[in-house]
């Protein structure tokens, strides 16, 4: 039996959903156990593309795959993913927590009225819901699963909220209109098209664990986005980081094995927030292009700068990362020099860790250590020793700095594009 996890070091788009299908091939059950329809994970297998939003990344493989009760669920999204993936053969063996909360429309409505009230403030959400469906949450006001499953239930649920979302839209001069006939109606429905998929799956987790069954563990975004741990309040509002996973499917922290972290050889973000070592220049675009730092849910292009350890360090710290996978290795080809920030200047000192204030981040200036660049890693090589040497030295930085051995180097988006240090 082993419990695996794989999650973002970085802020997201670090390629987790290609790790997590390469590591499916040895895994039972694959679990998200936060975020819901913000993330998007593309997966390549030969010819064909697969993105997903909010369903497991090991479905692609036949796995078992679970939305675990710290996941916010769009039905209709999710409904939308089932369709698409049967139409292209993959029948999904889904399972759904009857404790995962629903994004409801009213979510959506204020995501989008708080970030245009915020103006130049704004936290750069994707607008989906999510941050109002995990507000709702934690104030027990949210609307869950089961609920969708139950007439009476999700009824009287939604007598008790529908007056205070109605007078939240007046203060914020909202004109939509909440009809709570027209929302049971359609959350019913879709809670007939789930109702197969809702379980109680910690317990069925539990019980897999202990027959010795296989489990990877799957986050959505990246440490940084962490709503303690990373650059708040630019953030996601859920726990991205290793002890996020235990309490998003309803599992003992003693269960797990290796914690991987996903290190895209350089950095990228979407959205409002401090980026260091963010990039204004020739090399910033060469970067995006090649990397095709676009986002896979939102469209739009990512800020992107070298990488930088204080931040992978940070994250390696607080979830105890095992092992390291780099990602985008090949979007460096090409570069006559490739930069890593080992440390900041922050005032007149040099600091190595990430701080808490905001203010702080803004004001930290990348210490770098310089690289001689590469002309192209051949997308056929197997083994580390089959990189340039310009290549390995890049890598024995990363683990020298870190102390975290690298298992995993990923040399392009297919899954054979993969090198397996063992």
């Amino acid at each position: 039996m082993t419990v695996n996890l794989v999650i973002g070091t970085q802020w997201g788009d670090e390629g987790k959903g290609k790790v997590v299908d390469y590591f499916s091939k040895n895994a039972d059950f694959v679990v998200r156990f936060q975020g819901g329809n913000n993330a998007g994970h593309t997966i390549k297998v030969g010819d064909e593309v697969y993105k997903l939003h909010i369903t497991p990344s090991g479905v692609i493989q036949g796995k078992t795959a679970i939305i675990g009760n710290g996941c916010v669920i769009d039905p209709e999204v999710l409904l939308s993913e089932i369709r698409d993936l049967k139409k292209r053969g993959i029948k999904p063996k889904l399972l759904i927590s009857d404790r995962a909360n629903i994004i409801m429309p009213y979510h959506k409505i204020l995501d989008g009225a708080e970030e245009k009230y915020l103006g130049e403030k704004k936290i750069g959400t994707t607008k989906k819901g999510i941050g109002p469906c995990y507000s709702d949450k934690i104030a027990r006001k949210g609307i869950r699963a089961i609920d969708l499953t139950d007439k009476k239930s999700l009824d009287h649920k939604l007598d008790n909220i529908l007056p205070v979302k109605k007078r939240i839209f007046k203060a914020y001069d909202i004109n939509e209109r909440l009809d709570k006939d027209e929302i049971l109606k359609t959350y019913l429905d879709y809670g007939k098209q789930l109702k197969n998929y809702i379980s109680t799956t910690h317990i069925k987790l539990n019980n897999a664990i202990k027959s010795g069954k296989n489990i990877l563990f799957e986050g959505a975004q990246g440490t940084m986005l962490d709503v303690d741990y990373g650059t708040y309040p630019f953030t996601t509002s859920s726990h991205v980081i290793a002890g996020g996973s235990c309490i998003g499917a309803g599992i003992s922290p003693r269960y797990l094995n290796d914690i991987i972290g996903i290190v895209k050889a350089y950095t990228t973000r979407v959205g409002s927030g401090p980026l260091p070592t963010e990039l204004f220049n020739k090399t910033g675009e060469h970067l995006q292009q090649k990397g095709h730092e676009f986002g896979t849910t939102t469209k739009r292009p990512r800020r992107c700068g070298w990488l930088d350890l204080v931040v992978v360090k940070h994250s390696c710290m607080i979830s105890g990362i095992t092992k390291l996978a780099i990602t985008k290795l090949d979007v460096l080809d090409g570069l006559k020099t490739v930069k890593i920030c080992a440390k900041y200047k922050l005032r007149d000192k040099q600091i190595d860790y990430f701080p808490a204030n905001i203010e702080d981040v803004k004001r930290c200036k990348p210490i770098y250590k310089e690289f001689k660049g590469w002309n192209e890693i051949k997308k056929d090589s197997k083994h580390l020793s089959d990189l340039p040497n310009e290549v390995q030295d890049y890598l024995k930085y990363v683990e020298k700095e870190t102390k975290v051995p690298i298992a995993i180097v990923s040399i392009g988006p297919g899954r054979k594009e993969t090198i397996e240090i063992k």
